[in-house]
């Protein structure tokens, strides 16, 4: 064979090799570095409910950005300005002129009734001091939201759009009070821009941090903003997450602390508020937050539909933590005079293999007897709520 000859023979075949392994290597390469698309931040997939003989669908969803913020205070503390508060069942608004009086509650039901209802050996509180004085921060609502949590140092409070931060031995304040947008400085997206309110603080004492949440959106709250802190100081940084739950009216908003997850219950109407969808359960990777690392949620989406009553997800408050592998219970309101008690099973790994379960639906107490001595209360208000209440329990019998 010819010199030529064989320096085409061998080009050739250097030319196919090319074509068949480095070639397809270039295409990827520059396919990876172009804009992905974006995936579904919920997507749906085959879960397991042994309360039912079909199969349903459950979401599972990813954080949509995480990050870690600097010592909340470092940050520069927000004041948050008035706005149009988002709420399916909007709150009525409390006059910002209006001066606060203490006066004796009208609602109480007599001194021997008070009486009956107290332990006799109460002991006498350790410490009293002021919380977020009226009118809070911005919102100005009634019902103010109101709640807080005991931590290793720390009581914080919140409401409505505010927080505070107290030293529980002195009541000193150590931080705000402030708005929650606060934790989401420099976080971006509508965590930062779009907070919303129904805000809920939990201190997590299996690992001592602080979980602070609120939910956002532009129009309608679509999204679940949750920041859990490095340490047990609540004036320190916090691991934070934006949630996207979808297009609907997801409102409010309860959480609470459980081995596995951070659990939390909705109340979900249509995207404009108008008509109520059912209630949801979440689960949200609790593992992969206290590290700071992109986190999921499973949720079995909406249960029961507009006729089911709400629920809320069971919170670890002792130092006991429960079996391993326990379940978090769900528990709903009895206006049927049951609590049904559903069990959430949630496993992160194969989201398929969650439930969320119908567990035992114990009798409620017979609350008429006790609404029957409110007809006769002094207070006009007091004996009208009673009717109606009691009128609804006969109702449904």
């Amino acid at each position: 064979m010819k010199p030529r000859q064989r320096w085409l023979i061998v080009t050739t075949a250097a030319l196919l090799l090319t074509t068949v392994i480095v070639l397809p290597r270039i295409i990827g390469a520059k396919q990876s570095t172009a804009s992905p698309l974006k995936s579904p931040a919920v997507a749906p997939v085959p879960m397991r409910n042994m309360s039912q003989e079909k199969k349903s669908s459950v979401m599972v969803g990813a954080s949509i950005h995480n990050d870690t913020s600097p010592p909340l205070r470092d940050i520069k503390q927000e004041k948050v300005g008035k706005k149009v508060e988002r709420e399916a069942n909007e709150n009525p608004k409390v006059p910002a002129t209006l001066k606060h009086v203490d006066s004796a509650d009208t609602a109480v039901q007599g001194y021997s009734l008070l009486m009956a209802l107290m332990a006799p050996n109460m002991p006498t509180p350790l410490l009293n001091f002021d919380g977020i004085a009226f009118p809070g921060v911005a919102c100005n609502c009634a019902p103010p939201d109101t709640n807080g949590e005991v931590g290793a140092t720390h009581y914080v409070q919140i409401v409505n759009e505010g927080f505070q931060v107290f030293d529980k031995t002195t009541g000193a304040s150590m931080l705000g009070p402030s708005g929650i947008t606060t934790h989401w400085s420099g976080f971006g997206g509508v965590c930062q821009n779009n907070g919303s309110g129904d805000p809920v603080v939990l201190y997590d004492q299996i690992a001592n941090r602080w979980v602070i949440t609120q939910f956002a959106g532009v129009s309608v709250p679509t999204d679940e903003c949750i920041a859990v802190s490095t340490t047990s100081d609540a004036t320190g940084s916090f691991n934070r997450y934006d949630f996207h739950l979808g297009s609907n009216f997801f409102d409010y908003p309860h959480l609470s602390v459980w081995p596995d997850a951070y659990y939390m219950s909705m109340n979900v109407f249509n995207s404009s508020g108008t008509a109520f969808l059912g209630p949801q359960p979440f689960a949200f990777d609790r593992a992969k937050m206290l590290l700071g690392l992109p986190a999921t949620f499973v949720s079995s989406g909406i249960t029961g539909g507009p006729s089911e009553d709400v629920y809320l997800p069971s919170d670890l408050d002792g130092s006991i933590p429960p079996p391993l592998g326990a379940p978090a219970s769900f528990v709903e309101f009895p206006s049927a005079g049951a609590y049904r008690v559903f069990h959430f099973h949630v496993d992160f790994v194969t989201p398929a293999n969650s439930t969320f379960t119908l567990f035992a639906s114990p009798a409620a107490a017979e609350a008429a007897p006790s609404l029957r001595v409110l007809l006769g209360h002094r207070n006009p208000f007091v004996r009208y709520r009673a009717a109606w209440a009691l009128h609804r329990i006969q109702s449904k019998n």
